[in-house]
C-alpha cells in the first residue's frame, strides 16, 4: 500500500517535448482505493462544501454548473445588459496543495483528529517512481500536493478550495467552481476585476497559483468601450467564446459552435469504433448498440442546457444518419429511407433523445432539495 508508481499523461495539446503538457497519473493499489473510499464516506458525513462546489458532490454534476452558466447569460442578454464572466485557471492544482495547508483544511471543516491522522498515514509513509519508456526510476518521497488518481483526492481538493475562498466567494451563480475550474461573474468589469485579485490573494498566500496565461474573461452583451480585465498590472486574455466543463460557450449568447463541437465528438467517437461499426460481419443489431454506447453520449453531452433551433436539431440528425449509413454500408443512391436505417439499428431520432434527457435532467432538479443555483 505504500508504494506508488506515476505515469506520464501527455494532454493532447500543445508541444509533445514539452514536461509541462504532461500530468502524472499514480497507479496504487486496489486495496488502497477501497480503504480511501471508506474514508471518504466518513469524511461526507461530517464535512459540509459549499453550494458553490458543483465538482464531486452527490446530485450535483457538470450539467448544473453549464446550465446555471447558461441562463444567467441568457437572462443579462433579455435585459440588454452586460455580463462580465471571468474563467479562473489554477496551475497544477492538486499538484500544488501545501500538505500542512490540507491538514488545516481538514481540521477547520470538521474532520476528527483520528482520521486526519490517517489520511497523514496515507501521505507520510508512501513513496513513488516514476515509469517511463525506459524502466523505472528509484523511489523517491513527494512532499506537496495530492495524489493523482486516488480515490479520495478529488474530496481533499474539495475541502481545501472550500476554506480557501470561504472570505471571497458570492453566492451562486456569481462564484461557481467545478474542482478547480472557477468561474466569476458580475455585471460590472470593475467589481469583476476586484474580486479576481481577491480570489488571486486569497489562493496564493495560501500555496496555490492563479496562471495569467490560462485564465480568461468574457463579455456578454458587450457594448462599446467595454474594456479590459486585468490581473497585477497583467491584461487578462479576452476572448469571444470559451470551453466551459466540455461545453462551449459564446459571448452572444448563440449555440452554433456548441452544435459543430457536438457534431465533431460525434465523428471523433465513430471513427475510434469504425473498425467494429463497419465491419459486415457483425450485425445491424450490434452495431447500433455499440453507437449508442460509444458515439451518441458524445454528441449528447450537455445539449440539456442548449436551446436547440430547427436548423441546428437537423444539423445533428444529418450527422448521425451520416454515420449510421456507413455504419450499415448503405448510401443514398440506395435510396433507402432514414426511418428504416434507424430501424434496423436500432437507433431513435437524436432530436427525440435530446428532448429525453431534458426532461430526465428536469425531474433530476425537481427532486434537489436546494434550488440556489439558479439566479433569482
Amino acid at each position: 500500500m505504500e508504494k506508488k508508481c506515476v505515469s506520464a499523461i501527455f494532454k493532447n495539446k500543445g508541444d509533445v517535448q514539452s514536461c509541462s503538457n504532461y500530468r502524472g497519473i499514480k497507479l496504487m493499489s486496489h486495496t488502497l482505493k477501497v480503504w480511501e473510499r471508506a474514508v471518504e464516506a466518513r469524511f461526507r458525513k461530517v464535512v459540509e462544501i459549499c453550494e458553490q462546489q458543483y465538482g464531486f458532490m452527490p446530485r450535483k454534476s457538470t450539467t448544473d454548473a453549464i446550465f446555471a452558466l447558461r441562463i444567467l447569460m441568457e437572462k443579462y442578454r433579455d435585459g440588454q445588459k452586460e455580463l462580465h464572466c471571468v474563467f479562473v485557471d489554477l496551475e497544477k492544482a492538486y499538484d500544488r496543495v501545501p500538505r500542512e495547508e490540507l491538514w488545516y483544511c481538514m481540521r477547520k471543516s470538521g474532520v476528527a483528529e483520528k482520521y486526519v491522522r490517517v489520511v497523514q498515514d496515507m501521505y507520510e509513509r508512501s513513496r513513488t517512481m516514476v515509469r517511463c519508456a525506459v524502466g523505472q526510476t528509484e523511489e523517491f518521497n513527494v512532499e506537496v500536493g495530492l495524489h493523482q488518481g486516488s480515490a479520495l483526492s478529488p474530496f481533499l481538493f474539495a475541502i481545501v478550495m472550500d476554506q480557501l475562498s470561504e472570505e471571497v466567494r458570492q453566492e451562486s451563480p456569481w462564484t461557481m467552481m467545478f474542482a478547480d475550474d472557477i468561474v466569476i461573474c458580475s455585471d460590472c468589469r470593475e467589481q469583476v476585476e476586484e474580486n479576481l485579485e481577491r480570489w488571486r490573494f486569497a489562493l496564493e498566500r495560501r500555496g496555490m497559483k492563479v496562471s495569467r496565461s490560462k485564465t480568461e474573461y468574457m463579455c456578454v452583451n458587450e457594448r462599446e468601450g467595454s474594456g479590459t480585465v486585468r490581473l497585477q498590472g497583467e491584461e487578462v486574455k479576452k476572448v469571444q467564446e470559451f470551453k466551459y466543463l466540455g461545453s462551449t460557450v459564446q459571448s452572444n449568447g448563440e449555440c452554433g459552435k456548441e452544435v459543430k463541437k457536438r457534431v465533431q465528438a460525434g465523428w471523433n467517437g465513430w471513427r475510434k469504433v469504425s473498425g467494429v461499426l463497419c465491419d459486415q460481419k457483425i450485425s445491424a443489431r450490434i452495431k447500433g448498440k455499440v453507437y449508442r454506447t460509444v458515439v451518441r453520449p458524445a454528441m449528447l453531452y450537455g445539449l440539456e442546457t442548449v436551446s436547440l433551433r430547427k436548423r441546428q436539431e437537423s444539423e445533428l440528425e444529418v450527422a448521425e444518419l451520416k454515420m449510421l449509413r456507413f455504419s450499415l454500408g448503405v448510401t443514398r443512391l440506395d435510396r433507402i429511407r432514414n426511418e428504416y436505417i434507424r430501424g434496423t439499428a436500432h437507433v431513435g431520432r437524436l432530436g427525440d433523445k435530446v428532448r429525453e434527457a431534458r426532461l430526465r435532467w428536469f425531474g433530476h432538479v425537481q427532486r434537489r432539495e436546494s434550488m440556489s443555483y439558479f439566479p433569482e
